[in-house]
């Protein structure tokens, strides 16, 4: 279990020091805004969406590890899949980093986004983890106030 514990932490640090797909996205069609005001999190998603499928996606911001980890697992998470898949792995992370239980039961295939189950035990993180799917939603949606945690 500390063996599996060590590989995620490498897992969230790797994204935070060398984000993936981190800039703005020129021919993005959909963004949001993101704030998490406790932690100072914030972030701008930016998506490239035809014909219901996400084709691009990338993200700026700052904030802390688990936060710009998250961001990072999210956007290589979603390219090539449908809106409607989204917001399943959206659920489905979401229950991963909130409900209890084992997170090879709440998340047995979500790959690298395992990395984040632990944050459940540390409530204040959660918005961390949670603020690019949040903002991410918002995108979808079409929203064009920015997201807040609180």
């Amino acid at each position: 279990m500390n063996d599996l514990r060590e590989l995620y932490q490498e897992v969230i640090f790797d994204h935070y020091r060398r984000p993936r797909n981190h800039g703005a996205l020129s021919g993005a069609n959909r963004k949001a805004e993101g704030y998490n005001p406790l932690c100072g999190d914030k972030v701008t998603l930016y998506l490239r969406i035809e014909d219901g499928i996400v084709r691009e996606v990338s993200f700026e911001g700052s904030g802390c590890a688990i936060a710009i980890a998250s961001a990072s697992l999210m956007t290589e998470a979603l390219k090539g899949k449908t809106e409607a898949e989204v917001q399943t792995l959206f659920g489905r992370f979401h229950e991963m980093v909130t409900a209890s239980g084992p997170v090879s039961v709440l998340a047995p295939d979500l790959g690298k986004l395992a990395a984040l189950g632990g944050v459940r035990e540390f409530p204040v993180r959660v918005k961390c983890a949670t603020l690019a799917w949040h903002t991410l939603r918002a995108a979808l949606q079409g929203e064009n106030s920015t997201v807040s945690t609180e």
